[in-house]
């Protein structure tokens, strides 16, 4: 295996989990846009490490805060996410089989409209969704986590339109997040795509996890939130552009 491969997994999968930790979400979001936007690794591959990687990051990140989490919000998104994982899933697979510029696009455009709306600070809600609206963004939010093990943008922007505390909502994401990966998880195993190279990383992986998780949790960052988050998805916004024209001139060629 390249150390060099090595080194760069750990340090944005470092980062990752330190950012999901301080703020609720997007975690997937960043390792696969760094990752996938450097190919580094596949799309398929990828997806299911972070998938295992971000239930150990969730689990850690919750730790005595479960009592934060808003049940009919929580419900409501569950409701719409686990059938539409299974749809998003098969569609991955089924790009990266017979077209996979495609899925790179999709990916890309997934990256840069995802980055558009975090980098956007959401004004609240005057009341909360009603269950129609919540279980349609959880259906979004499940779609592009089964295709790419990253549900935060969609179910980000949503939560934070809710007229609830930050810890309320951070901590109803975070069980969201939960329920996509393990679910997602388990259809990738019952497809006997749990390989030895994704438990190979995903053992790599886990001490830059519980380090990344802990340091947000013990360590704020100086920058407030909506710059930390603006600088970070600022630059996800350009990875996503470069990884949108890379694959659409790839595919016109």
């Amino acid at each position: 295996m390249d150390y060099s491969v090595v080194v760069v997994f750990l340090m944005v999968v470092l980062f990752g989990s330190y950012f999901q930790s301080v703020t609720g979400f997007a975690m997937g979001m960043i390792i696969v846009s760094v990752l996938g936007g450097l190919r580094i690794l596949e799309i398929p591959l990828l997806t299911a490490v972070i998938s295992l990687l971000t239930i150990l990051n969730v689990l850690l990140a919750l730790r005595g805060q479960y009592y934060l989490i808003d049940k009919q919000l929580f419900f409501w998104l569950g409701l719409g996410q686990v059938p539409a994982i299974f749809v998003g899933l098969s569609l991955m697979n089924w790009l990266d089989a017979n077209s996979r510029w495609v899925l790179e696009v999709c990916l890309g455009l997934f990256i840069t409209f995802g980055s558009l709306s975090m980098v956007l600070k959401p004004e609240p809600n005057d009341k909360r969704s009603g269950p129609i609206v919540t279980w349609v963004f959880g259906s979004f939010g499940g779609l592009v986590g089964g295709m790419f093990s990253a549900s935060g943008p969609v179910l980000g922007w949503f939560g934070y339109r809710q007229p609830l505390a930050m810890e309320v909502i951070r901590s109803t994401l975070l069980a969201c997040f939960i329920l996509t990966t393990t679910t997602r998880t388990i259809l990738v195993g019952i497809e006997g795509d749990l390989s030895r190279t994704v438990i190979l990383f995903v053992l790599i992986g886990l001490p830059a996890v519980v380090l990344g998780t802990w340091l947000g949790r013990r360590f704020q960052p100086r920058l407030s939130e909506n710059n930390l988050k603006r600088s970070a998805f600022g630059l996800l916004l350009v990875i996503g552009i470069w990884i949108t024209a890379g694959a659409a001139l790839r595919g016109i060629v």
